[in-house]
């Protein structure tokens, strides 16, 4: 029993186990999904569109980064960056399917075959996506020192830190089946932090990086700018955002952005008619889209 000063134990006789075993589901909004091996659950073969590219997502940030790079690359002028992206609805175990985690064998999203040469690629984590495109197109990534650095550092940073802030500050603030003060503190602190660390370095610096816009600025941008800003977690007033005010100049002047516009409602399905894109194969498509055209 615990005395007076110890904290409950949730649920109260909760006692962690010499050896853990999954034995029910945890709960949650994610609780369907979850379980602790790897692999794939069925037989089911990936769609292969027209172009070389061939993306397999949902438009989550993390989805959103590799789209808006995409859309960025096109309007650069690089035809070859012409993709088919597939929705993967996570909630029906898509991501599962043999063809999926022939790609990923870490049954996530995003996804990526880049098939314009001989032999066809395998990409997962959209970092490694974010940098295989912009070197093989010679774009949004610098290539002379210490600007390439610096670019690299803020993508890593993002890849490191956005688990903090989705799988633990989103988790337990929105998504945990009931509310524990400890976890949302915990995870609150450090979301604030990282979003001081940006506001900080966004005093200083037009972009991420520096001067240019780059990956960076396209990897960080889905998760603590229009991803928080737009309401992700529905957590902006309890994390008081408006503090930040370098990272909201920052998040209006790159949401502005055409690219990342068309970039951020890719693979996204609504039932409101023109609001976003359950499948992208072609530039005309995003004529259906309210703003866009």
């Amino acid at each position: 029993m615990a005395d007076a000063d110890t904290p409950a134990n949730q649920p109260a006789d909760y006692a962690p186990p010499k050896v853990w075993t999954w034995e029910k589901g945890n709960g949650g909004q994610f609780a369907s999904i979850n379980r602790p091996v790897s692999g794939a659950t069925h037989d089911t073969d990936l769609p292969v569109g027209q172009h070389p590219i061939q993306l397999y997502s949902l438009g989550t940030p993390n989805g959103q980064k590799v789209t808006i790079l995409l859309e960025e690359l096109l309007a650069a002028g690089h035809k070859g960056a012409e993709y088919d992206a597939w929705l993967i609805e996570i909630f029906k175990g898509d991501q599962f399917g043999s063809g999926f985690v022939a790609v990923n064998p870490n049954s996530k999203i995003p996804a990526m075959v880049d098939r314009s040469g001989d032999v066809p690629i395998r990409l997962f984590e959209s970092g490694s996506m974010l940098i295989h495109l912009a070197e093989k197109f010679g774009a949004f990534l610098p290539t002379e020192q210490p600007q390439r650095a610096e670019t690299i550092n803020w993508l890593m940073w993002q890849m490191g830190s956005a688990p903090f802030l989705g799988g633990g500050f989103g988790h337990f603030y929105a998504y945990a089946p009931f509310k524990i003060e400890y976890a949302i503190d915990r995870y609150a602190m450090e979301a604030k932090r990282q979003l001081h660390v940006l506001d900080t370095v966004l005093a200083d610096r037009r972009y991420i990086a520096g001067d240019d816009y780059t990956i960076a600025d396209m990897a960080i941008w889905p998760w603590y700018g229009g991803g928080l800003a737009g309401g992700a977690y529905n957590a902006a007033e309890f994390l008081n955002l408006s503090e930040y005010r370098n990272l909201a100049r920052w998040t209006e002047e790159v949401g502005a952005r055409p690219a990342v516009k068309r970039g951020r409602v890719v693979n996204r399905a609504s039932d409101t008619p023109g609001e976003f894109l359950r499948e992208r194969h072609a530039a005309s498509d995003f004529d259906a889209i309210a703003g866009l055209k």
